[in-house]
C-alpha cells in the first residue's frame, strides 16, 4: 500500500513531484524488487545528488507496479481537492489527476486505486468515467453526526471550552458542525 494526503498547508503535498516520490519511497520500503528499481533510479541520478524528475519517478513507478509477482497494490490519494486549481500554466490539480489517469490507463490486474476528495466539478469529471467504484459521503447522515459528535467532544474535553455556558456549547457544536460542510 502507498499513501498519499494533498494538504493544503504544505507545498509539496499539494504537487504530483511529492506524490510520485512518497509512493515510489513506500513501495521500495516494502517490497526488495521495488527496492532494487528504486536503489537503480538513485544510482542514475549520481547517487541522490540530482533529482529525478517526473516523467522518471513516473517511470519508476511503473516499473515498480508492473513487478511480475507483486501482490496487489493499493494506491491511495487522500484530499485531491486540496490541490491547488488555479496555480502556473498546469495546476498541480491538473497534473495529479492526469497521474491517477496514467495509472488507471496501465489496466494493470493487481492494481487499486482510491482517491478521495471533496465533491469538486472538475474532480468528478476527470474521474468519473475512471472510476469502477464511486461512494459519496458528502451530505451523508452518518458522516454529518461524526463530525458533530467530534465537534462535541472537542468542546467538552478542552480546558478552557469546559467552563462555557451549557448554551454557548450547543451553539458552537451547531454551528461548527453546519459550516464544516461535510470536511
Amino acid at each position: 500500500m502507498a499513501f498519499f494526503y494533498c494538504d493544503f498547508r504544505d507545498p509539496k503535498k499539494q504537487e504530483v513531484t511529492g506524490l510520485l516520490a512518497s509512493f515510489v519511497s513506500q513501495l521500495s520500503a516494502k517490497s526488495d524488487p521495488c527496492h532494487n528499481i528504486l536503489s537503480s533510479l538513485y544510482s542514475e541520478y549520481d547517487g541522490g545528488s540530482r533529482c529525478p524528475d517526473d516523467d522518471a519517478l513516473l517511470s519508476c513507478l511503473e516499473e515498480m507496479i508492473k513487478t511480475e509477482g507483486l501482490p496487489t497494490v493499493y494506491i491511495i490519494i487522500d484530499g485531491l481537492d486540496e490541490c491547488p486549481s488555479n496555480s502556473g500554466a498546469k495546476p498541480h490539480r491538473v497534473l495529479v489527476l492526469e497521474l491517477v489517469n496514467k495509472l488507471v490507463d496501465l489496466q494493470l490486474p493487481n492494481v487499486r486505486i482510491c482517491a478521495t476528495s471533496r465533491p469538486e466539478a472538475d474532480i468528478r469529471t476527470a474521474l468519473g468515467s475512471l472510476a469502477s467504484h464511486a461512494v459519496s459521503l458528502h451530505g451523508e447522515a452518518g458522516q454529518k453526526k461524526d463530525i458533530a459528535d467530534y465537534v462535541r467532544s472537542v468542546v467538552n474535553t478542552d480546558m478552557n471550552m469546559r467552563r462555557w455556558m451549557e448554551n454557548d456549547k450547543e451553539l458552537a457544536i451547531t454551528i461548527l458542525s453546519r459550516k464544516a460542510d461535510g470536511m
